[in-house]
């Protein structure tokens, strides 16, 4: 009753909330926002999804403590079924609880609902907003910030705004790296599944793909390009274009690694082998890569070393911003990656 009491009082969301609303223990949250490993997947996704609609911050009491000293930062994000956004908010989560900074969190689904949350973060005094993708290349959530003069991070994007910071990889060299890898194995006939056009990484991978193609004298055939939006399902459609081709690749780089493990259903599905007749990697290194058989060669992009990254320099903008001083606007290039599994061999035709 005192718990109940105390959210009525503060408006404030508590561990408690959280753990009725995704129907698990109080300790099941504090092991999740904890990152601990003894929690499955599809558990904690459904405690990160209540964090995102709750607007919980796991420094509440510190936040009533601190008053208006306390630094308080919005994370907006869109798909919380995702292993990338999991990760993302662990990262971050974690972060900010070491830092005494008080992070809350938003589920947005489209640029218009990006764009309220922002003005209610204006009014509410918000201290800075972290954009994780695909919310940080939406126009209109980058115009909101702009009129609200809100410090902003944005996190791999592929073309920063002129008035953000910004954390990522270089996508392109990233894509250049696993498909020289495929072309030394032996490769010449080279799939790509595409991401969401409307993601600037999307084309960067895709740009990387291609100069990698040029560079070693092997033609850039549009036919072997699928369309993918970065979901399974869209993995598995464009899969199936690839693989019915008169003269199939023999490898298939996916531009993200759900669309990397649609890839590898659809070649069982046919009765391919993986890596003997098909080879397949993916991008990001998130769970599924290592839960797939077979394992997946994949980019690895340290996505929760990114969201402290951009904590961190989102918290240096904001000191700098209460002493009256403007901190210069930097893209922040993180490295990424090759991570060789069991999905890539030598082609056998």
């Amino acid at each position: 009753m005192k718990q109940r009491a105390s959210r009525r009082q503060s408006g404030a969301p508590t561990i408690a909330d959280v753990a009725r609303h995704a129907g698990v223990s109080p300790m099941t949250v504090s092991r999740v926002i904890n990152e601990e490993k003894n929690v499955r997947p599809a558990t904690r996704e459904t405690v990160l999804q209540s964090i995102g609609e709750l607007g919980y911050s796991p420094n509440q009491a510190a936040r009533s403590l601190a008053g208006a000293d306390q630094i308080h930062i919005g994370l907006l994000y869109d798909n919380p079924r995702t292993a990338y956004v999991s990760a993302f908010l662990i990262g971050g989560l974690q972060q900010t609880s070491q830092r005494n900074v008080q992070l809350v969190v938003q589920q947005c689904e489209t640029p218009a609902e990006a764009e309220t949350a922002i003005g209610r973060f204006a009014r509410r005094g918000i201290d800075g907003v972290i954009l994780p993708p695909p919310l940080s290349d939406w126009a209109p959530a980058l115009a909101a910030l702009d009129r609200g003069d809100i410090p902003t991070v944005l996190v791999a994007t592929g073309r920063p705004h002129s008035s953000c910071s910004a954390v990522g990889i270089d996508d392109f060299l990233a894509a250049r790296t696993i498909v020289d890898h495929l072309i030394s194995l032996g490769h010449r006939r080279i799939g790509f599944i595409t991401g969401d056009p409307d993601q600037e990484a999307s084309g960067r991978r895709l740009d990387g793909y291609r100069d990698a193609l040029q560079e070693s004298g092997l033609p850039a055939d549009p036919g072997l390009i699928a369309e993918g939006m970065f979901t399974y399902r869209s993995g598995l459609e464009a899969a199936e274009n690839l693989l019915s081709l008169p003269e199939p690749p023999t490898a298939i780089f996916a531009s993200n690694d759900d669309m990397a493990a649609a890839t590898v259903a659809i070649a069982h599905r046919r009765g391919i082998d993986v890596p003997g007749d098909l080879s397949v990697c993916g991008f990001d290194d998130t769970a599924i890569a290592e839960t797939l058989w077979p394992e997946l060669t994949t980019i690895h992009q340290p996505i929760e070393e990114m969201s402290r990254t951009a904590v961190d320099h989102l918290l240096v903008k904001i000191r700098a911003r209460r002493d009256g001083k403007r901190v210069a606007r930097r893209h922040i290039v993180l490295e990424h990656t090759l991570v060789r599994r069991n999905s890539d061999a030598s082609p056998r035709r």
